[in-house]
């Protein structure tokens, strides 16, 4: 039970086994439209800096590249403004790559799929340093000028946001560079980054802090000189100085462990926004097992606490109501999908998880057993291994990454 609220167990025993040998850090892991056909991949990236691009339900990586130094943050996403998404890796070292896997019209074959890429297409991409001991990463638009920035977390407790300069009209090649917008520099330990809109819609960063926290990062270089470029060791410049335009938000009054470690996720979807005004829903969770969902910095929707030791958070609609669940992962491979009004299901990973990230599915059959489970558990007859799913979806559930070297389950 959960409070009042009973907090079912399922198993879903039908899932898609990848080939993946390597060792990750828990953000080397998303799903995104890598190739621009409208259908999302899974990218992973390794500590040995080999990144895996996954395609449909295939076992073995469409596509496998080298970067420098260890992955610790991959992303998907308009990260130039040029209208078609890129492959975002960041190493622990301060390499960031680019890579555009958008095929020419010549790979698509009759039923618009795309070929494996030629040994020359493989060549392209960019490289540049930006301050080591990256963490954590975001791809969105933070200053709600509707372009994408990039924003990095790092183990020192800085934020730092990027925004990419063209050099080029071009769209066909990447040309430019990453130049430096704002700095920050945050009392605890950066765990996770997230954009949600604020009481005047207008997005807000947050990031979070230990002891279920958070803080909100204000994005002022509209006022501030124009950026300038990133320089190779940026991080001795005095021209990165600190400025601390912070505000921290704590959201209980009572903390058992104020060094917990803990994350967020915002903009979490509640149907037609023309039904809500001011902030939007966010999530937090802690290793210690806490998971909230609040409106705003003041008003607490749930919370829920759990034996189990969360260490990742998403958000989906599981059900296709509008209304996107929290998904919280654990270290043991528990993890739990509660919905806005703290229904509960969870099921268990067989093994431990490493990594944890989850996107939209199209398959019907799927939304309509999660919904079941949820809401209808008495005329839930069918079990998971008599359902028939599709061969090809837009993407996939949730993708949990175990601890073992071998093939990673994918729920």
């Amino acid at each position: 039970m959960v409070g009042k609220r009973i907090m079912r167990s399922v198993s879903y025993v039908q899932r898609v086994a990848l080939e993946f040998s390597g060792s990750l850090f828990p953000h080397a892991i998303c799903l995104g439209d890598a190739d621009n056909d409208a259908l999302n991949e899974l990218v992973v990236g390794d500590t040995s800096g080999k990144l895996f691009v996954y395609k449909n339900d295939e076992s073995k990586p469409w596509i496998v590249r080298s970067c420098q130094g260890m992955l610790t943050c991959v992303g998907v996403g308009d990260v130039c403004n040029k209208g078609k998404n890129l492959v975002v890796a960041v190493s622990a070292e301060g390499w960031f790559h680019l890579f555009d896997l958008t095929p020419p019209s010549k790979h698509l074959d009759a039923l618009g799929y795309h070929e494996v890429l030629a040994a020359e297409d493989q060549k392209l991409g960019f490289k540049q340093h930006i301050p080591a001991n990256t963490k954590v990463m975001l791809i969105n638009d933070i200053d709600g000028d509707g372009k994408s920035e990039l924003v990095v977390g790092y183990t020192d407790r800085v934020v730092r946001a990027f925004r990419w300069e063209d050099s080029s009209e071009s769209t066909e090649h990447i040309s430019g560079q990453l130049v430096l917008l704002k700095k920050w520099l945050l009392e605890g330990q950066v765990d996770s980054l997230s954009v949600n809109p604020g009481s005047d819609c207008a997005p807000e960063l947050m990031v979070s802090q230990p002891g279920c926290g958070y803080a909100v990062l204000l994005c002022t270089w509209k006022t501030e000189h124009q950026p300038s470029p990133e320089r190779k060791d940026s991080s001795t410049t005095s021209r990165e100085a600190p400025v601390r335009d912070v505000i921290l938000h704590q959201t209980s009054g009572r903390i058992h462990n104020k060094n917990v470690s803990t994350h967020l996720i915002g903009s979490i979807g509640r149907g037609s926004a023309k039904e809500y005004d001011g902030s939007g829903l966010f999530a937090l969770c802690t290793l210690d097992g806490t998971l909230k969902l609040m409106e705003g910095a003041d008003k607490l929707l749930w919370s829920v606490q759990v034996d189990h030791q969360l260490f990742a958070l998403s958000k989906l609609d599981v059900t296709g109501n509008g209304h996107e669940e929290v998904i919280a992962c654990a270290w043991d491979g528990q993890t739990y999908i509660i919905d806005h009004d703290r229904t509960v299901a969870r099921f268990q990973v067989d093994e431990n998880v490493s990594a944890f990230c989850s996107a939209e599915d199209d398959i019907s059959a799927v939304r309509e057993l999660i919904h079941k489970t949820l809401y209808f558990p008495a005329e839930h007859l069918k079990t998971p291994s008599q359902l028939s799913f599709p061969a090809r979806s837009s993407s996939s559930s949730c993708h949990p990454v175990t601890q073992e070297s071998r093939p990673a389950d994918c729920t």
